[in-house]
């Protein structure tokens, strides 16, 4: 069974930065690609970045594009999701989602797995 467990979430002052975690367990091997999506209130969720082996860490054309880093622990399958420089409208829940095949998507329908969800909140 597949799982994504995600954490690092929070509070923070414009400017902060939060490190985002997402765990993955219950795929055979290694090739599957990560995408990183975000939801705010009354929006769709939207694609941010994707790690994969075959496209490595991409970064989505997204007001948030160039304060970001995604990073991938594969021996402990991990992938993170730095973020710096956070402003009040990069505040939303934040997910982590898989998909079975090694290729990125921007699409949030692309994907057959999702964590939970975590909120991110940047406010002064």
């Amino acid at each position: 069974q597949v799982q994504l467990v995600e954490s690092g979430g929070g509070s923070v002052q414009p400017g902060e930065s939060l490190k985002l975690s997402c765990s993955v367990s219950g795929f055979p091997s290694d090739y599957y690609a990560i995408g990183w999506f975000r939801q705010a209130p009354g929006t769709g969720r939207q694609g941010i970045g994707c790690a994969s082996r075959n496209d490595g860490n991409i970064e989505y054309a997204t007001s948030i594009k160039g304060r970001i880093t995604i990073s991938r622990d594969n021996a402990n399958h991990t992938v993170y999701l730095q973020m710096n420089n956070l402003k009040p409208e990069d505040t939303a829940v934040y997910y982590c989602a898989a998909r079975h095949i090694h290729f990125c998507s921007e699409y949030h329908f692309h994907y057959d797995y999702w964590g939970q969800g975590t909120q991110v909140t940047v406010s002064s």
